[in-house]
């Protein structure tokens, strides 16, 4: 083996048009091919999820294999190895949710035209963790840290049904992936809800939108639903410090709490 590594050659130390090392970004490539239904991948695999040929997925797997990223099984199959595993003890040690959240909020606030709030479960009741408000004169108003009931309101709802929490609207909540209330809680309130995972599917609470009925009837919540979702994927996989996939996150099919 080249006493540099692959890393190293001439061709792939070279920089792309977009600016970045090409071998530094595909190696990044290899490494994000693994997730959590996937810790263990062939080196076809590794290719296929990539779109990297063979021949250059093992220069760099061998690569990052002598720096501890990836270990190489005695069946010939890959999985990240315990360099990988510092990185994300490093990325938990030094998370800070506001600077994750937020921003999240902020844009799911402007595509939608309507304020955005992030709940967890604090007991039996679920606490406002974060809001930013929408630009409407008209809305509907949560203050940060305010405790509100679990059963109770599209946010509440969600974190209960990803909970484990059974029967009707649960189990509905659970295949849909999302919850819409109307005059719930509060008269005149709609909100339209959707949950937010963490490592290993971990529920970390809920993500919503709400405003005044007049303007969120059932019509429209419906139609802001799959925003809300989509944006509450890019923040479960924000949370778990992965990159967020041109495809849409996959749920399982069956939830187990």
């Amino acid at each position: 083996m080249n006493p540099k590594g692959p890393l190293h050659s001439p061709e792939q130390g070279a920089e792309d048009s977009a600016g970045g090392v090409t071998a530094v970004k595909r190696a990044l490539q290899v490494l994000g091919a693994f997730d959590v239904d996937s810790p263990e991948l062939s080196l076809a695999d590794i290719s296929r999820r990539t779109g990297i040929h063979k021949t250059t997925v093992l220069r760099l797997a061998r690569t990052l294999a002598a720096h501890n990223y990836l270990v190489q099984k005695d069946d010939g199959n890959w999985r990240l190895g315990r360099a990988a595993g510092w990185l994300g003890a490093c990325y938990q040690a030094t998370f800070n949710v506001q600077e994750i959240v937020e921003p999240t909020l902020r844009e799911l606030s402007i595509k939608t035209g309507e304020s955005a709030s992030f709940y967890v479960r604090e007991g039996h009741e679920r606490t406002c963790l974060l809001r930013v408000e929408g630009p409407q004169a008209i809305r509907h108003h949560v203050r940060i840290g305010a405790t509100l009931p679990l059963d109770s309101g599209a946010p509440g709802r969600v974190i209960l049904a990803f909970s484990g929490a059974s029967g009707e609207p649960y189990e509905l909540i659970r295949q849909r992936g999302f919850h819409l209330s109307m005059g719930e809680r509060e008269p005149e309130v709609s909100s339209v809800a959707a949950p937010v995972f963490g490592l290993h599917w971990r529920l970390l609470g809920s993500m919503c939108i709400s405003g005044p009925t007049s303007r969120l009837d059932e019509a429209r919540l419906l139609e802001m639903a799959q925003t809300v979702v989509e944006a509450a994927n890019r923040l479960s996989y924000a949370m778990a410090g992965s990159q967020w996939p041109a495809a849409r996150l996959a749920r399982p099919s069956t939830w187990h709490p």
